[in-house]
């Protein structure tokens, strides 16, 4: 790779570092440029709607900018949601309350804003949530539905930049959550998990990526990792992709009493 190049390379580069940010949950900025969860053995939205009536009082823990809540069309009376992180608290206040929705910020999952069996249905998509605390808000018969990230995601990405990075969440694998749900009290009726890939097509994509997935990427910066950056190139060059692999873990759990 001769001198010219790489100089531009690097510019590319801090490009996207620089305006690196995310509005919600919106990876818009790299569609095209990267894929990941096109091939999971379940379908997370599906499952909600085979299991939800409008009459249910519903709750999406960790919502983000309530994008995918409101792709559910689930009545706006009979929904609430919480959300931790500033902006998006922010966002949600302007986007989800006029409608509505019961939102109340809340940046602990083991002290949700809400009385004892206020929902039917608790949802939470790649957010956290506490066993516990989720049995005493679901009602009997209260399902809880989540789609995770797993402790193994992105890891062989992490290691080709950061090749020193411990796993941020080591706990979070289908097996340990799975009993600390029925520690809690809550029948798990459904458990599956899911290693499929992620690509990225070009190597600024993945810069961007890494620095809004920043628990996953601790000090990730184009200065730091420019030579590993360099090494990415010359897989995409070769391969037309660099690939990586993402961990997702699925769990429906149900309240018995």
């Amino acid at each position: 790779m001769n001198t010219e190049r790489i100089t531009e390379l690097r510019k590319e580069w801090e490009a996207e570092e620089k305006i690196a940010h995310i509005h919600g949950w919106d990876f818009s900025h790299i569609h095209d440029r990267y894929e990941e969860e096109e091939d999971l053995p379940w379908d997370y939205k599906q499952i909600i709607d085979e299991n939800r009536i409008d009459s249910m009082k519903l709750l999406d823990f960790d919502t983000g900018g309530g994008e995918f809540l409101l792709s559910l069309g689930h009545p706006y009376s009979n929904t609430a949601a919480t959300e931790g992180y500033a902006p998006n608290v922010e966002l949600c206040k302007k986007e989800l309350l006029p409608l509505g929705i019961d939102f109340k910020s809340c940046d602990d999952a083991s002290k949700v804003p809400f009385a004892d069996s206020s929902f039917d249905m608790i949802i939470n998509r790649h957010g956290d949530f506490d066993p516990v605390e989720t049995a005493r808000l679901l009602r009997p018969n209260g399902l809880f539905i989540t789609e995770q990230v797993g402790g193994e995601n992105d890891r062989d990405l992490v290691k080709m930049v950061l090749p020193d990075v411990p796993k941020p969440f080591p706990e979070l694998e289908l097996s340990i959550q799975k009993k600390k749900f029925e520690v809690a009290g809550l029948q798990v009726v459904r458990a599956e998990e899911a290693f499929r890939p992620i690509r990225f097509y070009d190597v600024g994509a993945f810069v961007w990526f890494a620095h809004i997935i920043e628990w996953e990427f601790p000090g990730f910066s184009v200065d730091k990792c420019f030579d590993k950056l360099l090494e990415m190139q010359e897989e995409i060059d070769k391969n037309g992709f660099v690939e990586g692999t993402i961990h997702r873990y699925l769990i429906v759990a149900k309240k018995i009493s």
